[in-house]
């Protein structure tokens, strides 16, 4: 049973989303009722009763000869409205844009969600356009600058043991590599990621301290191509900036809920 607060489990409910994962982690490949009911281990009718009714509400879409099943817009509707809902997505991205206009280059918000980091905002640089937007993407903690600034902000002893999986071949995959990057960046007060999750890629990621331990972090992104020691300093420098005036605001503190 999950731990859902010793409050029974609702099987229907979980299933459902349980498959809602499954399809929207699948991305652009969309999967055969077989394959579904196999990976969630439900019988075939089942299975096929449920996807129909998630169609029915626009959760799951299938293509035209009904043997195919993709996530459906109801999820991006519903992921939208997370954004626009949440006071702290609000209140940052005014200071992305800042960090953008000043230094040209690649600018996120992302927040912790396990061992995860799920990317609520970004300012795409204008030299170095990605073809996929990550907002509403999601990307191992330990291989980015986001997630890294973040574990940093906890202790060691709550990381998994590993091995963690290999984004690119600069991934730390290993405890102790990566409990030894996060000791650098407390000294250094933010993380660094070179090539760790996206070759060619550089991040440096900054904690928002306005929760303890903190759940959100900006980063910037820059082609390894363009970073020269001048350009890191800078980056590094109005990334503090924008950071002391993002925390300075408190956004969110404001009589907003505080969510778990």
């Amino acid at each position: 049973m999950s731990d859902t607060g010793g409050v029974r489990e609702v099987k229907s409910a979980a299933r459902t989303v349980e498959l809602l994962e499954v399809l929207a982690a699948r991305g652009d490949r969309p999967a055969r009722l077989q394959e579904l009911a196999d990976q969630l281990s439900v019988p075939r009718s089942s299975m096929y009763a449920l996807l129909q009714t998630l169609i029915s509400r626009g959760w799951v879409r299938t293509d035209v000869t009904g043997s195919l099943y993709g996530i459906g817009i109801s999820a991006l509707l519903t992921g939208t409205s997370y954004l626009d809902s949440d006071p702290r997505v609000r209140a940052v991205r005014p200071f992305l844009d800042q960090a953008s206009e000043a230094l040209g280059e690649t600018i996120h918000l992302g927040r912790l969600d396990g061992m995860d980091v799920a990317y609520l905002a970004t300012r795409e640089s204008h030299a170095y356009l990605r073809t996929i937007s990550r907002v509403g993407r999601r990307l191992p903690a330990h291989a980015g600058a986001l997630g890294k600034a973040l574990l940093a902000e906890r202790p060691d002893e709550a990381l998994p043991p590993g091995p963690y999986p290999a984004l690119t071949p600069n991934t730390r995959t290993t405890r102790a590599s990566l409990t030894a990057d996060l000791a650098a960046t407390r000294e250094r007060g933010h993380a660094v990621d070179r090539e760790e999750s996206v070759t060619g890629i550089v991040g440096f990621g900054f904690a928002l301290r306005y929760d303890t331990p903190a759940l959100d972090a900006i980063s910037c992104s820059v082609p390894v191509a363009r970073l020269t020691p001048e350009h890191e300093e800078r980056i590094v420098a109005v990334m503090r900036e924008v950071r002391a005036g993002i925390e300075g605001a408190g956004p969110g503190l404001a009589g907003a809920p505080h969510w778990r």
